[in-house]
């Protein structure tokens, strides 16, 4: 299914949700929203799901508006941050629900459910009820009866939040397999970012309802549009600065001058620069070359299992750079040290 929302817009008591909202997710694609509390990703979910209906724009399936269509009757799967499974039922039953309301012969919800069984590594749970299910076990067994009526797309709302950070990494990567496998439309929300990151064909960064920038997580994470955006996606070192010599790519920043790539821009223009902690290097004080150089000291080293991020401060403020374990041994905290990185890996953004 192709799911595309028109110039959407939604208000509550005066406050807007979504504002003047377009995209189009493409069939078998999966784009997940993310952004923080309040930045109008549930609400987007819900009116495509038909929870919400528009105040104004239209959402179209297929190339047909659905904005007065009801739920039941968008043909659509929804997995909620809350499992919603009936405790009074198993597994089984659960998973063939759905298929009875629509009135499917027995023979074939049997045949469904353990079609869905299968393919959500379910089978030999069938007869287990939801509390003698762990966390991760009824989260497939709510995708596993979201998915058994065929749905034309699957909506999933914060789906893995409830979860440890163990299970939730395993699922994730179950989820997607099983998107994959069935090649269906999905929309995913999370405030996640590396799940965003690691789960999507395209990301769409949402910031008061309106998307901020939409593309493959690749380019989401190596070149943000918006100095926003390069701070909600992982952590980015943002630098306001100055441009002195747009000709030469020369910015200054609280009186420090270093070289990005400029293009387009001119002289005196306020800018921010991007620069990701894995582009920083602590180098020798005297280190020549033609990477850019910025004193500090160290403040905290914090292991993160295979890296060791270091915060550095520098004029006032932290910069944060990643380094190997060796690297991170032979630093003490308020050690003076320089770090460098090259003009080649700077993203340079509007002033923030």
């Amino acid at each position: 299914m192709n799911i595309v929302l028109r110039d959407v817009r939604k208000r509550f008591a005066g406050a807007t949700a979504v504002d003047g909202l377009s995209l189009d997710i493409r069939p078998g694609e999966l784009v997940s929203l993310v952004g923080g509390s309040g930045c109008g990703k549930t609400t987007t979910l819900r009116m495509i799901a038909g929870f919400e209906t528009p105040d104004s724009g239209d959402i179209l399936f297929d190339g047909r508006v659905v904005n007065g269509v009801s739920p039941r009757k968008r043909g659509l799967g929804i997995v909620f941050q809350s499992y919603a499974l009936f405790p009074t039922m198993t597994v089984g039953e659960n998973i063939a629900f759905g298929l009875r309301i629509a009135r499917w012969p027995d023979a074939k919800i049997r045949a469904r459910v353990a079609e869905m069984l299968e393919l959500t590594g379910l089978r030999g749970l069938e007869a287990r009820y939801a509390n003698q299910l762990s966390g991760g076990q009824q989260q497939r067994v709510a995708l596993a009866r979201a998915l058994a009526r065929q749905p034309a797309a699957l909506l999933l709302d914060e789906p893995l939040s409830a979860l440890d950070a163990k299970i939730r990494l395993r699922l994730r990567s179950e989820i997607r397999k099983i998107q994959q496998d069935v090649g269906i439309t999905t929309v995913y929300v999370t405030h996640d970012q590396e799940e965003a990151l690691s789960i999507a064909d395209r990301i769409a960064v949402m910031r008061d309802g309106h998307i901020e920038q939409i593309g493959r997580p690749e380019e989401i994470y190596a070149t943000p549009a918006t100095d926003f955006v390069a701070d909600f996606i992982g952590i980015s070192n943002l630098f306001a600065c100055r441009i002195v010599s747009a000709g030469q790519g020369i910015v200054e920043w609280e009186g420090e001058r270093f070289r990005v790539p400029l293009s387009g821009r001119r002289d005196g223009e306020p800018v921010t620069v991007s620069v990701r902690p894995e582009k920083l290097t602590l180098v020798a004080g005297d280190a020549s070359g033609n990477g850019n150089r910025l004193a500090g000291v160290v403040e905290v080293v914090t292991f993160l299992g295979p890296f060791v991020r270091v915060e550095v401060g520098v004029r006032g403020r932290a910069m944060w750079l990643d380094v190997s374990h060796a690297a991170a041994a032979a630093l003490a905290r308020k050690q003076p040290v320089t770090v460098g990185f090259s003009p080649a890996d700077c993203v340079v953004l509007g002033a923030r």
